[in-house]
């Protein structure tokens, strides 16, 4: 596992992710790693031939200026967050967060991943399930888990 050479830190910009992008880039700096910042956009279903008639909500449309504006918020973050110095990629990509993140990991053989979690408990746990909990039974490489910041 060590040296780390590729970090992979899922962000959906949030406190909590923000927190673990923090803790991500800290490693990075000490193992002189690549960090790999990932957004997941969860696709919209389509709900039938009513949805796709003209006049009607473009679900591509707005999924593509969501990828856009996605790339734009990571190459922000990256530029606030992100000490000098350190590789660093951004990469966008759509579908279900959990697998996204343990398939990037998998394609850009990260060493480690870096995630949030938000601390759940209870039925809010059981209806809402984790991003971090799925992330962490389905990967093949360490998962280090930041817990959410106070209050949030």
């Amino acid at each position: 596992m060590l040296p780390l050479k590729k970090i992979l830190c899922p962000t959906d910009f949030s406190d909590p992710s923000l927190a673990a992008l923090e803790a991500a880039n800290e490693l990075a700096v000490h193992f002189s790693s690549e960090l790999i910042v990932l957004h997941i956009i969860t696709p919209i279903p389509v709900l039938g031939a009513e949805a796709l008639m003209p006049g009607n909500f473009d679900v591509a449309a707005y999924q593509k200026q969501m990828e856009l504006n996605a790339h734009k918020n990571l190459e922000d973050l990256v530029r606030k967050k992100i000490s000098e110095g350190v590789s660093v990629r951004t990469l966008v990509v759509l579908g279900n967060p959990a697998d996204e993140i343990v398939k990037t990991a998998d394609e850009e053989k990260a060493d480690l991943i870096v995630i949030a979690t938000r601390g759940q408990t209870g039925l809010k746990r059981l209806v809402f399930g984790s991003v971090a909990e799925k992330t962490v039974r389905l990967a093949s490489q360490p998962v280090l888990t930041i817990q959410a910041p106070e209050g949030d």
